[in-house]
């Protein structure tokens, strides 16, 4: 079993949508081991974000990721880290897969409606970040 970690980023919990959002991950046969309701600021968000620090996108990241509330979820999993990115579907827009987390519920780029741990060795420091 792997652990992972997935964000509903603000744009979905403004929209309503974590509740649907769980439901596709339950669906999904992901069990929810923690749960924790936040909001990020500009020193978690770069500490967070550490490796997107210097790209041109960052203060855009950065501003959206500030503007709400944030749900962060810790998942278990067979190839939990595997199998939460396929359910989430590509960043780009016109990539996304119906029946996606981001088909259903995310609008662009940054606005996707989660974040997802892009490995194990990030799934944990990104748990140990949000979770301390």
């Amino acid at each position: 079993m792997q652990r992972t970690l997935m964000l509903i980023k603000p744009d979905a919990v403004k929209a309503k949508s974590a509740g649907g959002i769980i439901g596709m991950l339950e669906k999904a046969g992901f069990e929810i081991k923690a749960a924790k309701v936040f909001e990020f600021d500009a020193a978690l968000c770069q500490v967070f974000y550490k490796d997107h620090l210097a790209k041109e996108f960052f203060p855009r990241l950065e501003s959206f990721m500030c503007s709400g509330t944030s749900w962060a979820l810790i998942l278990e999993k067979e190839n939990a880290v595997c199998a939460l990115r396929e359910l989430m579907g590509d960043v780009m827009p016109e990539k996304r897969v119906p029946g996606t987390i981001r088909y259903h519920y995310g609008h662009g780029i940054t606005d996707n409606g989660v974040h997802g741990s892009d490995s194990l060795e990030n799934a944990e420091r990104e748990i140990a970040i949000i979770f301390r």
